[in-house]
């Protein structure tokens, strides 16, 4: 198992501009929700950008210390135009 800091420095390691917010959705350190806002998804589709975070993620997801894993990814200007906060 992996826990949420764990997850959150592998996703910053990879983006260090990202602000992040990870939610373990079952309390047993394996299934996961990501929220995460960087300037790297600018330009970039939906699928590229988790593509991105799964990169970061991919040594976790592959020795499956991460069973599951939902991402909500925004460029910082999208985020801003919600009007949301982490």
């Amino acid at each position: 198992m992996i826990s949420r800091d764990q997850v959150e420095t592998m996703i910053k390691a990879a983006l260090p501009d990202a602000q992040v917010q990870i939610q373990d959705l079952t309390g047993g350190g394996d299934h996961y929700q990501a929220t995460i806002i960087s300037s790297q998804f600018e330009g970039k589709g939906l699928v590229q950008q988790h593509q991105l975070v799964y990169s970061a993620l991919r040594e976790a997801m592959s020795t499956e210390a991460i069973h599951a894993l939902s991402l909500k990814t925004f460029t910082p200007q999208t985020w801003a135009t919600l009007g949301q906060s982490l």
